[in-house]
């Protein structure tokens, strides 16, 4: 099914009833398929914070939660943001007896929806620490230019330094790219960790900006971002990490990796 036949854009009546077949699978392959030799463009998780988590337990009182779901980047389907909100919607009026038999449930069955192992995670509605970035910041710097869309020839080396190998973070509050169904704006901090030949971070930090009116899922723009860097920079190593700003209640920070041993643990930053 294409994303154009989900409820993506559209009016819907909220579901008062446990209803896990609203959930809408869409399938990776074809926005990966330009990208399919790039290594590490499918090793990483889609970390997603879930803030309107409800259900009943046996005496029908409400419990809540915010919830956080892992769902693999090598997984064959990601799930389309607003069936998933309708899906933990559909579980406010359900009782469960004990909170882990919420999550078998809710694991169950985002993992047949994507078609691989799904994790969810559960914090008290207090606990889940707002971070702060580590790694330097590039938003002071100056492009040389920019452009409202995605341009992998604005990524240059540092002319001064271009044979230096190091090892960095980066970071951007900068990043914006819009819904492809209902060109609603998406915001985002996006680190890089890159090992290789020094970068331009003016450059990095132009290419981040001409994602400015890019229609694009969040997980499509962190592995085009990846992909970019990789295929223009030719890194030893590579991490590529988007924290998304909240819209419905949901929230999605997908991050790739060439190397596991480089995988970040998720954080929730401020605007967040």
């Amino acid at each position: 099914m294409s994303v154009e036949q989900s409820l993506l854009g559209k009016d819907t009546n909220y579901p008062t009833e446990y209803q896990p077949e609203v959930l809408f699978p869409i399938a990776r392959a074809e926005a990966r398929a330009k990208y399919a030799h790039v290594d590490g463009i499918q090793q990483g998780i889609d970390w997603w914070h879930i803030f309107e988590i409800s259900w009943l337990n046996l005496s029908g009182i409400p419990q809540v939660a915010i919830g956080r779901m892992h769902l693999p980047a090598s997984s064959p389907y990601l799930i389309e943001s607003k069936s998933l909100k309708l899906y933990f919607n559909s579980l406010n009026f359900a009782q469960f007896e004990s909170q882990n038999q919420f999550i078998e449930t809710v694991e169950r069955d985002l993992s047949k929806a994507a078609n691989a192992e799904v994790r969810l995670e559960l914090f008290d509605v207090d606990q889940l620490n707002i971070a702060q970035p580590e790694g330097i910041c590039i938003d002071h710097y100056e492009p040389e230019r920019l452009e409202n869309h995605p341009n992998a020839s604005l990524l240059k080396l540092d002319a001064a330094s271009s044979e230096e190998i190091v090892e960095i973070q980066l970071y951007s509050h900068l990043l914006r790219s819009n819904c492809p169904v209902t060109g609603q704006p998406d915001w985002g901090t996006v680190f890089l960790r890159y090992r290789g030949k020094k970068p331009c971070y003016r450059s990095i930090l132009a290419y981040i900006i001409s994602y400015r009116q890019h229609n694009g899922f969040h997980e499509q723009c962190v592995e085009q971002i990846y992909a970019d860097i990789w295929e223009n920079f030719n890194p030893e190593k590579l991490m590529v990490y988007a924290t998304y700003t909240r819209r419905g209640g949901l929230d999605i920070n997908p991050c790739r990796v060439s190397d596991f041993a480089w995988m970040p643990s998720p954080i929730r930053l401020a605007r967040q």
